[in-house]
């Protein structure tokens, strides 16, 4: 059965709204980042912490291909989820049913990634959640 994970962009979030393409955007930033990481210790870094290519549709969704046996598919969708009584902007990560361990435990680092730049309330996998954003 196939598992979400939620990024909402609460109040005193870094950004307001959310488009497909800064989210592909935000995930190339992060593998360059990994990359330059590599570079330094002189190792191809960027291709274990980003085993993926990314594709793209054209209904509102893209997914990462995985490039080796170990990895094969995260689904990335943005739209508008409830929260109390009011609706906000989120990020939905689906793993779809066949995907691997590999697959599940990128995909909660890449939504750790994701909620910490973003400042907002990450729902895990598990149905715990991890808050980014400055709370009072």
């Amino acid at each position: 059965m196939s598992q979400s994970a939620y990024i909402k962009l609460v109040q005193g979030s870094a950004v307001d709204t959310i488009s497909l393409e800064d989210v592909k955007n935000r995930l190339l930033e992060y593998r360059r980042q990994t990359s330059l990481t590599g570079a330094q210790l002189d190792w191809n870094y960027a291709e274990a912490a980003f085993p993926y290519t990314i594709e793209s549709k054209d209904d509102g969704w893209f997914y990462l291909q995985g490039m080796n046996p170990l990895y094969k598919f995260i689904i990335f969708g943005v739209g508008e989820t409830e929260r109390g009584e009011s609706q906000v902007p989120c990020i939905q990560v689906v793993l779809p049913d066949g995907s691997t361990h590999g697959d599940k435990a990128k995909a909660n680092e890449f939504c750790k990634y994701l909620g910490k730049h973003l400042q907002g309330e990450l729902t895990m996998f598990n149905g715990r959640t991890v808050y980014y954003y400055p709370r009072k």
